[in-house]
């Protein structure tokens, strides 16, 4: 049987401040520019999750389509969107809550949470239409 790759799209809306408070106002700003807005600032972010398996013979299907929907609306959507990653996701206290740190702490919400025999492949995360993020779990 062949391994095959499923995604599934997501969509979410929030705000973060990328801002180091180790480091002077001069340096924040020149770093993160418009990021580092004491007032935040939002996104209509995108998130593609892909997992990978083998169909199974009597579905045709790597894994139904509706559970991975629930899992990543309940241990991720429901979580996210229109939030203020700096102050409202717990799981996300005490990080720099850029694309790339959110995509890794999906990945671990949902890794663990798949059924047998499958698994998680790409988080694809897309801030804007220009920026985005993709990791492999590496």
């Amino acid at each position: 049987m062949p391994t095959l790759y499923l995604t599934r799209k997501e969509h979410f809306n929030a705000a973060h401040r990328l801002w180091n408070p180790n480091w002077s106002d001069e340096q924040n700003y020149t770093t993160f520019g418009k990021c580092a807005n004491p007032h935040y600032h939002g996104h209509n972010f995108d998130l593609f999750v892909c997992v990978k398996g083998q169909p199974d013979p009597e579905t045709g299907c790597v894994m139904d389509l509706k559970v991975l929907k629930v899992i990543i609306r309940d241990e991720v959507i429901d979580h996210l969107d229109h939030q203020n990653l700096n102050l409202d996701v717990p799981w996300l206290a005490g990080t720099m809550p850029s694309i790339e740190t959110v995509a890794v702490a999906i990945w671990q919400r949902l890794s663990p949470k798949l059924p047998a025999g499958v698994a998680l492949h790409k988080i694809t995360l897309w801030e804007t239409q220009n920026n985005f993020v993709e990791y492999y779990g590496e």
